[in-house]
């Protein structure tokens, strides 16, 4: 099922998400959160981004490695990750966000993480993360923390795109289904 993409302005991106149990519905969470990251056409989407306050987020690197054939696909689900380490080696890299459309910035962040989540079946999986795999990993992370891309810009920067940011708070206002 796709949902609706929260946008910028929603109070729901500014909360932390509760951890995914047993009692919750993990395929329908994995399903509807890939199958609206694909409709948006995007490379990654946490729950909060479809009024969901559960930790989950799925990653899908299907759009660039179709135009840089030096990025490989990569497509999973990540329930309860967590960030156990991260490398001092801080990389800018422009990033953007299907919950505020039509920004892109530069954002630093660690080159390289150490993660733990669980994967569908529910087990245990820890892993070592590198590149733009590790910056959308931290990017949808942030999401379930209640933080945005544009929390972690220079605040000079921030001022400037406050128009445009007003501008999607509106849009949020009469309609979240930017992508649907």
């Amino acid at each position: 099922m796709v949902a609706p993409v929260i946008l910028y302005g929603s109070p729901v991106l500014r909360k932390s998400s509760a951890d995914i149990t047993g009692e919750d519905n993990i395929t329908g969470i994995s399903e509807t959160l890939f199958s609206t990251l694909k409709n948006a056409k995007g490379i990654g989407l946490a729950g909060p981004q479809v009024s969901l306050l559960k930790r989950a987020f799925v990653i899908d690197t299907s759009p660039l490695s179709e135009d840089d054939i030096t990025i490989e696909k990569y497509e999973k689900v990540f329930i309860n990750p967590m960030i156990l380490e991260r490398n001092n080696d801080d990389v800018m890299f422009r990033e953007g966000c299907l919950s505020i459309p039509d920004i892109f910035e530069e954002v630093k962040r660690p080159s390289k993480i150490w993660v733990r989540y669980n994967d569908l079946s529910f087990n245990i999986v820890e892993e070592e993360m590198t590149g733009i795999v590790a910056r959308i990993f931290q990017h949808e992370y942030d999401h379930l923390e209640g933080i945005l891309f544009i929390d972690k810009i220079n605040p000079v920067k921030r001022k400037i795109l406050s128009p445009k940011l007003n501008k999607i708070k509106i849009l949020s206002r009469g309609s979240v289904n930017y992508y649907g």
